[in-house]
């Protein structure tokens, strides 16, 4: 589409733009990273780090930040540009604009099993292979790939989409416009034990997992249901690839786990928190709203709202920041002290 429409579609979001003249309203055929774009296509810069690829990128247009001299340097190179406080999002509109996920049509393959309790909402999509159990509700435009399994009395919303190979538990609660991704199992039973001098007692888990709307789910991702009451993700939260949300755990809102974080049983997290890979929760620990902590935090108690944590056990980012600078110096510092435990010795 020639890029004028472009910028028509993505809206308010543009706050400046090239297009005074025919020659900055080229046709875009798609997008593409700055530094491997080509003719034809559009894309973005966003921050210091990329800014000297607006002299060299062969994209035919760029997304870019509020910052004059890379409109000015864009415009020399007669480039087509649009300028916005949020490039990255930006972007991610335009993607949106020329290229949508693989979406079946409506009807429901003859290999899947469903049992004739089931209550199927209006124009759902039901792959091959597909095993839907008892109780269960799927609302409308729903799509469930192949191989998906279904266990009894669950309740799927409008619009969700289950990848194939993944599988949905007994009374499990999914909300309208949830993404569950290949491989995920959403509601299996919590990790429930009890020791005895006899061995160890089977806790049965009795309570349900519930995701409200727009949970997304990565692929071999597990959220287990409780003993007693729910494990809830609530809405607009996106997990990674295989992150691990334990028993009675509740995360809050728009927050965003990235692979392989792990909660343990009872965690509490609040809204807008962000855990870096491979962060881990010890039991019952509380993470503040707007929380982030980096890459392999391990975290063994409460941690306040807003709160910046790194390292394990977990520190605050600053400190970990001066720590690690320090860290590479340990050997010449232990030379240092030893010649000076020496020199004490001898005097």
């Amino acid at each position: 589409m020639l890029f004028n429409r472009i910028v028509e579609k993505l809206g308010d979001a543009v706050e400046r733009h090239s297009i005074t003249a025919n020659n900055l309203n080229p046709e875009i055929t798609g997008v593409a990273s700055v530094d491997s774009a080509k003719a034809g296509t559009i894309s973005y810069i966003e921050g210091g780090a990329f800014a000297a690829m607006v002299s060299q990128t062969a994209a035919s247009a760029l997304i870019l930040p509020l910052d004059e001299s890379l409109i000015i340097a864009a415009t020399e190179r007669g480039l087509a540009w649009v300028a916005t406080k949020q490039p990255r999002l930006l972007f991610a509109k335009a993607i949106a604009l020329f290229y949508q996920p693989f979406q079946p049509g409506p009807g429901i393959h003859p290999t899947a099993v469903i049992d004739p309790s089931v209550v199927l909402g209006k124009d759902v999509s039901i792959a091959s292979h597909v095993v839907i159990q008892p109780g269960v509700t799927i609302g409308d435009r729903a799509c469930i790939h192949p191989n998906v399994v279904i266990y009894p009395d669950v309740e799927i919303g409008d619009r969700t989409i289950l990848h194939a190979n993944c599988t949905i538990h007994e009374r499990a609660k999914i909300g309208a416009d949830c993404v569950i991704h290949s491989g995920a199992v959403i509601g299996a039973e919590g990790f429930g034990f009890v020791p005895t001098p006899q061995g160890i007692f089977k806790m049965e888990q009795s309570g349900r997992t519930v995701l409200e709307d727009r949970v997304e789910v990565g692929c071999n991702s597990a959220i287990d249901r409780p003993a007693v009451g729910e494990t809830i993700i609530k809405r607009n939260t996106k997990l990674d690839n295989m992150v691990h949300i334990a028993h009675g755990c509740e995360v809050g809102e728009n927050c965003f786990m990235a692979a392989q974080v792990g909660l343990a049983g009872g965690v509490k997290v609040g809204r807008g928190v962000m855990l870096g890979g491979q962060v881990g929760v010890a039991n019952n620990a509380k993470i503040g709203d707007g929380a982030i902590a980096t890459a392999q935090t391990g975290i063994p108690s409460d941690i306040a709202p807003g709160a910046i944590v790194s390292s394990s056990p977990a520190v605050p980012n600053k400190l970990y920041l001066k720590v690690s600078a320090i860290y590479k110096r340990l050997p010449e510092m232990y030379r240092i002290l030893k010649k000076l435990q020496k020199k004490l010795d001898l005097d």
